[in-house]
């Protein structure tokens, strides 16, 4: 007779710190948590050049700051991020308003 081994999906927890999550990979292997990680496209900005300034009321920058850090990255390159997205989005849609002016 052969026994199935069964396998369980391991769970990556919550961490309530970045201490804790550090001490947590000093001790686990990603490996072990192949079946959580999912491919992501990204796309890293080269020779940023020039800029420009936003002022943005206090509420408004801390907001834009909270959000930045929830998603690991700063501010200035989540507002990059969603200009590039928005930018795409518009370019879309003028070339479809274009094709269906033909």
């Amino acid at each position: 007779m052969t026994t199935k081994r069964v396998t369980t999906k391991k769970r990556i927890p919550e961490f309530k710190s970045r201490e804790d999550e550090a001490k947590f990979w000093d001790s686990h292997d990603t490996t072990e948590f192949e079946a959580e990680f999912k491919p992501v496209h990204a796309r890293f900005a080269k020779n940023l050049t020039e800029g420009i300034t936003i002022r943005l009321d206090s509420e408004t920058l801390g907001a834009l700051r909270d959000l930045a850090h929830e998603k690991g990255v700063g501010p200035t390159t989540l507002v990059r991020m969603w200009l590039i997205e928005r930018l795409g989005d518009e370019g879309k849609a003028v070339r479809r308003r274009a094709v269906s002016r033909r």
